[in-house]
Formats: C-alpha cells, sequence, structure tokens
C-alpha cells in the first residue's frame, strides 16, 4: 500500500484492469446532534457481487470479456443518530451513471456529486436519491471545509516495491462540515430536515488495479478527535504471509500546529467476535514501538456484513514521556477474502440495488430493516 498526500492524485484515475477500483470517500460526526454519515463514490464497487462474479467467470475463462471498473460503479450514503441505522442507501450501476472530469476533482452518480472548491479549500457535496424500498427520498447538500493538510508519500517496500498497486491518499483528515439534509417519503411528503454545523469532517481516496481479495488480507482503518487532536490509523494484512503487514499511525495537534506519524512495531488483536454473517475481528487491537503505544476499542457495530463492519470507537495514545490522549470517532475493519464466498454474495445482493435489475431479495430485506427498525 503506497500512501499519499498529492493534491493531484485526487482525480479520477480512470483504472480500467479487471477488478479495479477507485474510491472516495467523506465522513462527519456531529459530537452535538448524535448525527454522524458517510458517503462514498465508487468507480468500480470493490464489494460488488456482480464485479466479483464477472471477475471470476472471466478469469477462469468461462466468458471472453473481462469487466470494466466504469460497468460497477455506485454510490453509498449511510447515516446514523444516536448509533442508530437512519438511512442505509447502497446503489449500483453501469458506466452510464458515472462521471468525472479528468482535469478537476469531481465526481458524479447519478444525482449525486461532489466538487472541489480551491479558492476556498473545501469540497461541497450534493445528494439525491430515492429510496423507495424503505418509502424515503433524500436531498441534502454539505461543505467539507478542510481544515488541515498533511504532507506525506511513502511507498510500499515489499517484493522490493513490485507490488500490486493500492494507493490510499489522506485528502482531509481534519475538515468542518456544515449543511442540511432532508428526509421525505416516497410521495414527496417532508419528514424532517436534519442540520450539521462545524462538525468534525474526513475525507480519504483509495485506489487498486487488483480485486481486494486477490492480495488482502484483512484491513482496519479509523479516525477520531477530540477538541484538541486528530488521529487517523490504517492497519493492513496481506495474503502472501511474506509480505510484512503495514501499521500507520498520523496524530495532529491542533494546538501547537504539529503533525506525528508513527510506524508501530507490533498489534495485538483481543476479544475477537463473529457471528453466522459476521467476520471474525478483534473488538480491541493494541500498537506498539517507535515511541507511542495505541488502543483502539471497537464499540457496538453500527453496520455489519458478511464482510464488513463499522464501529463507533475509543481511541488512547500514550506517546513517551506524555499523557494519554483519548479521542472518540469511527473505525472500520475488511475482510475481502469473504468477497470470494458465493454464500456471502448471495446476501450482499440483499443490501445492494443495482439498476435495471429488480431484486426480490433486496426489497424484502429492506422491509424487514425497515419493520424491526
Amino acid at each position: 500500500m503506497n500512501i499519499t498526500t498529492r493534491p493531484e492524485e485526487e482525480l479520477w484515475h480512470n483504472v480500467s484492469s479487471a477488478g479495479a477500483y477507485e474510491w472516495w470517500y467523506f465522513d462527519a460526526v456531529d459530537v452535538e446532534s448524535g448525527i454522524s454519515f458517510v458517503v462514498i463514490w465508487f468507480c468500480g464497487f470493490p464489494f460488488s457481487p456482480s464485479y466479483a462474479t464477472h471477475y471470476e467467470q472471466w478469469k477462469r475463462g468461462a466468458i471472453n470479456h473481462p469487466p470494466h471498473p466504469s460497468d460497477y460503479s455506485a454510490f453509498s450514503f449511510q447515516c446514523y443518530e444516536q448509533g442508530q441505522e437512519l438511512i442505509n442507501f447502497i446503489k449500483e450501476s453501469d458506466r452510464s451513471a458515472f462521471s468525472s472530469n479528468p482535469s478537476s476533482v469531481g465526481v458524479t452518480f447519478e444525482q449525486c456529486s461532489f466538487t472541489y472548491q480551491p479558492d476556498n479549500d473545501s469540497y461541497q457535496l450534493s445528494i439525491a436519491f430515492d429510496f423507495p424500498a424503505r418509502n424515503r427520498s433524500v436531498k441534502a447538500s454539505f461543505c467539507f471545509a478542510v481544515q488541515q493538510r498533511v504532507a506525506l508519500e511513502q511507498q510500499d517496500g515489499n517484493n522490493g516495491g513490485k507490488v500490486p498497486r493500492h494507493q490510499w491518499l489522506l485528502g482531509a483528515p481534519y475538515a468542518r462540515v456544515s449543511g442540511d439534509m432532508r428526509l421525505m417519503n416516497s410521495g414527496g411528503q417532508h419528514l424532517r430536515t436534519i442540520t450539521v454545523q462545524g462538525a468534525h469532517g474526513y475525507h480519504d481516496h483509495n485506489l487498486g488495479e487488483l480485486p481486494m481479495q486477490e492480495y488482502m488480507k484483512r484491513w482496519y482503518w479509523g479516525r477520531a478527535f477530540s477538541s484538541r487532536y486528530y488521529l487517523v490509523y490504517y492497519l493492513i494484512f496481506y495474503r502472501n504471509t511474506a509480505y510484512a503487514p503495514r501499521f500507520f499511525v498520523l496524530l495532529h495537534d491542533v494546538e501547537l500546529g504539529s503533525t506525528t506519524h508513527y510506524q508501530p512495531a507490533t498489534l495485538r488483536e483481543e476479544q475477537l467476535h463473529h457471528g453466522l454473517f459476521a467476520p471474525l475481528h478483534s473488538r480491541q487491537l493494541f500498537l506498539s514501538g517507535n515511541g507511542a503505544s495505541l488502543t483502539i476499542e471497537h464499540h457496538h457495530p453500527l453496520d455489519a456484513g458478511p464482510f464488513y463492519l463499522r464501529f463507533p470507537a475509543t481511541i488512547s495514545l500514550k506517546q513517551e514521556g506524555q499523557a494519554v490522549i483519548t479521542l472518540q470517532g469511527i473505525s472500520e475493519f475488511l475482510n475481502p477474502q469473504r468477497l470470494n464466498s458465493h454464500f456471502f454474495r448471495f446476501f450482499t445482493r440483499s443490501r445492494i440495488l443495482r439498476s435495471n435489475q429488480p431484486s426480490l431479495m433486496y426489497n424484502v430485506y429492506n422491509r424487514f430493516k425497515q419493520i424491526v427498525g
């Protein structure tokens, strides 16, 4: 995994190799209101059962044409209130739904888009989608005003650098987020308006030129904040056991204006959990070495699926000779190996609306979620 913060890497790379993917991620946490949300645009949806099946069939020679990432574009929007799911929407489509100008930062999927405004260093998100399976329609507009950027460049040294390309762009580790979200029913009746003002925001951008399940074993990521600090961590393990895992921690002190990044030497995973659908994962992580120790506590999941979990998290950092820093935020876990399972692909389809492909399973799942809340 390569790490970069170069602004030009924010542009759409138009990766075209079979199984490749690219996504732009935004999240915000409003401590006062208890509202948090995650918005992602994808070109090459790496968690798509349809994309994985097409790739698998092509690779074994059952079909001649390889899958193109843009034919598996997607958009996802999750919103939580006081730790409970409010909206969980994922839609996938072919290349007709996706667009991006190769010379300016921004992406559009159907009526959902984001653009970058260099004059005030901000991202403008405009979101509009219908969610008939849950009798909802959503319109939202958010501004991510960047408060801090960092300069960082690290190359993956495994196998002399000759590894599949996976790049993580740390776009905006700290942003202030303001905006409104209007919830309506499918008939257009207004239900409520949610306003966020000065929420803690974050943005990054990932791409890879090979399916995740081909080379990645598991992946933890998270970010947390307090009134003085913000922190981002990234832990990745590879299928090839000869490759060293990658551990990365970044801490920024807003008061002093200083940024420090660590590469812990050791990781210990404790309080292992799993379920029928949830993959085996740790609820408690301990990292140490190179001048710092980090404890990550995963709380009750906000979202869980066959290969993925999202948690509210408490993160504590102890630097040599300094007091413990405790922060609150979001943490995620991914096990791409489960994307190889036809059993789990079957159930994952119930979470994804695929354009022009009616799905009884999708409708039943969302009706069930609507009933149980």
